[in-house]
């Protein structure tokens, strides 16, 4: 277990942080979800989607973000998401978060992975208004083949992506030294990755405050 510090990245300005931090204490609420490209809601706000292998913890890092217990639902069932899940920040509308289907789980039937592939390849290369997406890599395994692959999609659908380790409360700190420069070092491997990455904890909080300001910055 750690809760060593992460330095925060030099573009997270405290104003950034206090802003984001004010903008997450306001209206945070599911919109709707879409199985279909034709179910998408009107592009109207920035979005920031949200991507990472089944259980990666990606639906407790999105209610930990939104500072709600219920906002994403959560499951021990990999896969079981399998929709974008739409929702809205701020009153007025600033933003949407858009939570995506969770990959890279076993046992899903062949026609769920294509169907899987085409629906997040649709999305990342025909949504204007996608400002940013942040891949969730688990600290405890850093960064896989699957992982890869949709970082792959992203580069070639020049969508810029952001990195976030998750889970870090479950590694010790000299593991999270070595996974953090592992994940950096791949980083900048591909042409759509932010150069800087995301370390946090659903469970403790830590890194909250910096993926916020993430968030906001990316679509200011």
């Amino acid at each position: 277990m750690t809760d060593a510090p992460t330095p925060a990245p030099d573009a997270l300005s405290a104003e950034l942080i206090e802003d984001a931090r004010r903008l997450f204490a306001g209206p945070v609420a599911f919109l709707k979800s879409a199985p279909a490209l034709h179910f998408l809601p009107d592009p109207v706000v920035p979005e920031v989607a949200f991507a990472g292998r089944s259980n990666v913890g990606k639906s407790s890092l999105l209610n930990a973000l939104a500072n709600r217990n219920g906002l994403a639902r959560t499951s021990n069932t990999p896969g079981r998401t399998q929709e974008l899940n739409f929702f809205d920040v701020g009153e007025p509308l600033r933003l949407r978060l858009v939570d995506m289907p969770g990959y890279g789980f076993a046992k899903a039937p062949k026609d769920m992975v294509k169907k899987w592939r085409f629906l997040v390849n649709d999305y990342l290369r025909g949504r204007a208004v996608l400002k940013r997406a942040l891949v969730l890599i688990d600290s405890r395994h850093g960064i896989k083949d699957v992982d890869r692959d949709v970082m792959k999609m992203l580069d070639e659908a020049a969508v810029s992506y952001r990195l976030v380790l998750t889970k870090i409360d479950k590694i010790k700190a000299s593991e999270l030294v070595a996974v953090t420069e592992r994940t950096v070092a791949e980083a900048r491997k591909h042409v759509a990755a932010h150069p800087e990455i995301l370390a946090t904890s659903s469970e403790t909080g830590f890194g909250m405050a910096e993926l916020r300001a993430a968030v906001l910055e990316s679509v200011l």
